[in-house]
Parts: C-alpha cells; sequence; structure tokens
C-alpha cells in the first residue's frame, strides 16, 4: 500500500501539469483521436470545438456561485463557530480524516453541489484543529464524499428518468426513484461506500503519513469572517451600507422564495435552490450590507479557474459528441454486452466517456439513447442500466479535474496536491461498485 501511494504521488507530483493544462492537453487528445478514429476532418474537429465552446456558460456561473455563496455562508459568525464545533471531535490526524470523509459523504447523498462546498469548508477547519494532519490527504478525503452524489437525492439520470416527458419516455417509459435510487444494486454501493471509504481513506493517510516530507509547506487558508467595523455612518450611503434593515428585508424575501419552492416542488434540492439558499443565508446572518459585500469581494477570488477552465471542458465534449467519439466508445461496449452484463458495461463505459464529457446530464444525452436501445433489444433491466450509466460518471470524476475545481479553489491546492490518493481512492471504489452490479 505504502509503494503503491508513494508511487502515485510521486507520478502525479513529477507529469500531472496545472488543472488548465490538464484540460488543454486532454482537447488536444480529443481532437487527434477525432481526427484518426471518426470521419471528421481536422477543420471539422477544430468546429466542433469552437462551436462547443459556450455550451457550459450557465454551468460556468451555477459552479462559481457554488464557491462563492459557499464561502460566503461560511464565513458567518454562525456558521464559522458551528463548522469550528464540529471540528472538535477530531482529536487526531485518523480521527479527522475519519469525519471530514463521513460529512461529505453524508453531505454530497444529499446535494452534489452542497457536499462540494460543505466537505472543503469543514476540512478546512478539521485541518486547524489537528494541524498535524496530512492537508492533501483531508482534501482528497472531503472531494472522495462526490463519488456518491449519482447515488444520492441529487443524481441527475435517476431523476431525469423519473420525470414526466423526458426525452427517452418513448422508449423506456417514466421510472420511479424506487427501482433506481432505492433498488438493491444502489443500497448495496451507497451503503458499502458509507462504511468502507473512511476506512480506506484512514488506511490511505497510515500508509502515506510517512511521504509527507514538510507539513508546512500546504498552507491552510485563513478563511476570516469579514471584520465588524464600529465607525458610525454618517452618509446616507454609509448608513444604507451598513444598515441591518436592508439585509433583513430582502433575507426575509428570500426565504419566503425557498419556503414556497420546497412546498410547491418537494424536496426538489437542485443546483439553484441551493446556492439561493447559500445566498440568502449568508445575507442574513451577515447582517449588514458592507460585511456581506467584504466577504463576496474575497470569495470571488477563488473561482477564478472554474471561470476560466470549464470552456475548454465545454469545447471539449463539443468535440466529443459532435464527432460521434462518444458514440462510438458506447456502441463498442454495447457490441459485447449480454442481458445480464450490459448494466455493468454501461458502468465501465459511462467511466470512460466521463474523462472527457464530465457532465453527468450531458454524457446521459449522448450515451442515454444507446444504452436503452441496447437494454430493450437485449432484455436488460433499463433502470438497472441507467444506474450503470450514472455511477460510470461518478465514479471516475476521482480523477478527472473539472469537479475538483471548486474544492481546490477553496482549499488552496493544486489538482496534482491531491490527485495521487484520488487514484488510489478511484482503485479501491471500482470493488463495491463492481460487486453491487455484479451481483444486485
Amino acid at each position: 500500500m505504502k509503494t503503491l501511494t508513494s508511487f502515485f504521488n510521486r507520478v502525479v507530483q513529477r507529469y500531472l501539469p496545472d488543472a488548465l493544462l490538464f484540460a488543454i492537453i486532454l482537447t488536444f487528445l480529443v481532437y487527434l483521436l477525432g481526427v484518426f478514429f471518426t470521419d471528421n476532418s481536422p477543420v471539422d474537429m477544430v468546429t466542433h470545438w469552437g462551436l462547443g465552446f459556450w455550451d457550459l456558460l450557465e454551468f460556468t456561473m451555477q459552479m462559481t456561485l457554488v464557491v462563492v455563496t459557499g464561502y460566503i455562508l461560511a464565513n458567518t459568525p454562525v456558521i464559522k463557530r458551528f463548522l469550528a464545533k464540529v471540528s472538535t471531535f477530531a482529536r487526531t490526524p485518523v480521527h479527522a480524516v475519519m469525519l471530514v470523509t463521513i460529512v461529505s459523504l453524508i453531505a454530497c447523498l444529499i446535494n452534489y453541489g452542497f457536499g462540494l462546498v460543505i466537505g472543503a469548508l469543514f476540512a478546512i477547519h478539521v485541518a486547524k484543529h489537528v494541524p498535524s494532519v496530512d492537508y492533501r490527504i483531508l482534501i482528497a478525503s472531503a472531494y472522495s464524499g462526490f463519488l456518491i452524489w449519482h447515488g444520492g437525492f441529487s443524481g441527475s439520470i435517476p431523476l431525469t428518468i423519473a420525470t414526466p416527458g423526458h426525452f427517452l419516455e418513448e422508449s423506456m417509459g417514466v421510472i420511479p426513484v424506487t427501482k433506481t435510487l432505492f433498488s438493491p444494486t444502489n443500497l448495496f454501493i451507497v451503503i458499502a461506500l458509507l462504511i468502507a471509504l473512511p476506512l480506506f481513506n484512514r488506511y490511505l493517510l497510515k500508509n502515506a503519513e510517512s511521504q509527507l516530507e514538510d507539513r508546512t509547506k500546504w498552507v491552510i487558508p485563513n478563511e476570516e469572517a469579514a471584520a465588524v467595523e464600529h465607525v458610525t455612518p454618517m452618509t446616507p450611503a454609509e448608513k444604507l451600507e451598513n444598515s441591518r434593515t436592508i439585509s433583513l428585508i430582502i433575507g426575509i424575501m428570500g426565504i419566503a422564495f425557498i419556503v414556497y419552492h420546497f412546498v410547491v416542488n418537494g424536496f426538489n434540492l437542485n443546483i439553484n435552490i441551493v446556492n439561493f439558499i447559500f445566498l440568502f443565508l449568508g445575507i442574513l446572518l451577515h447582517q449588514t450590507p458592507k460585511r456581506f459585500l467584504d466577504t463576496v469581494a474575497n470569495g470571488v477570488k477563488n473561482a477564478s479557474g472554474i471561470i476560466i477552465q470549464f470552456p475548454f471542458y465545454a469545447g471539449i465534449m463539443g468535440m466529443m459528441i459532435h464527432s460521434g467519439l462518444s458514440e462510438q466508445i458506447a456502441l463498442w461496449f454495447v457490441s459485447v454486452s449480454t442481458e445480464q452484463t450490459l448494466p455493468y458495461l454501461s458502468f465501465l463505459s459511462a467511466g470512460l466517456i466521463n474523462t472527457f464529457v464530465p457532465s453527468g446530464g450531458g454524457q446521459w444525452a449522448v450515451q442515454g439513447p444507446i444504452m436503452i436501445q441496447a437494454a430493450m433489444e437485449l432484455g436488460a433491466d433499463p433502470a438497472k442500466t441507467a444506474m450503470g450509466v450514472a455511477w460510470g460518471d461518478a465514479w471516475t470524476n476521482m480523477i478527472q479535474p473539472f469537479w475538483a475545481l471548486p474544492i481546490l479553489a477553496i482549499a488552496g491546492l493544486h489538482i496534482r496536491d491531491i490527485m495521487g490518493f484520488c487514484v488510489m481512492i478511484l482503485i479501491f471504489s471500482f470493488i463495491p461498485i463492481s460487486i453491487g452490479f455484479l451481483l444486485f
């Protein structure tokens, strides 16, 4: 274990570039694959790339707000005290890693955006309470909770096929979450990861501790809340900026809409409502517009990597989809599938495609029609096949910087700092996921 962990750490530290360069290299790779393995010309591939480059603008803004609003809420005095209090349950590095993993898993089970932010912010508080812990493994543990998201309450594929009018309804019908999220396969994988992943990360820490040469190298962000200024406002503008009444009124309006949303839609915790909740709780708990805006200015700095890098992934997705590369990969796996093996091979193919198309919804739009048509022709379970795609998407997120960017931005680390550990988590998680699809 020590040898393997050390090997992956050395490899990624030496050869893995910055996350932006990783996206650029991935762009070159997909471009060449499209030219040599499809009927697309070099000009066609450039066209697919350029036309797809801005397709994730809405999602880029959503993920930017995940980081910024999460930072805003976490830096309110009441939330800082709460996270600091919970972090005291960790008394040793082993406790720290296990506690962060458990909190991240539960949070991502509820909602992926919520989990990404809470996991990173909680890890920072735990690191301050247990400064002897390997900060890299702590953040990797926070990110490892993201493994579970597509089997949880915000999983885009199971929720999509449970919604009347979804684009594959004619071929597979509407499949309730009782057959996907609450199926024996999914329940086994989720429960297995909830139990085993904290233990594995503990084991990872014990086998990697000797590899950490200089603990002072890892600078833990000093997330201080906006300072309370006691200067008496003089001008009308200053009085407005320091008005508790304004924050209270707009905050109450936000809370009223949140209540309305859940009354009308039930427990629909999508990324927009999560950002909305974080934003307006932040406004209320910061108490004045000035303190709120001071925190916003600091939070925006954390989102720069997302703003720049996500368009490159949109371009990659454009080449993968419009060149037919993703379809070719899916069709190859279908060609070697049987009624019994199709769900599992859907998982493997989705894991491969996800390294190039790291979007659950976008991946389902491409791969879903192929897999569901194959399921109908082979007599395979369409619900289990869909969950195969979902878990494949979640699984290789461990080695895809796309989703790690929010956590890395908050934690103040680079992708190479945690990727060696994430590779180990990827290898380990393959076991319970495979068991779930092959035996349940």
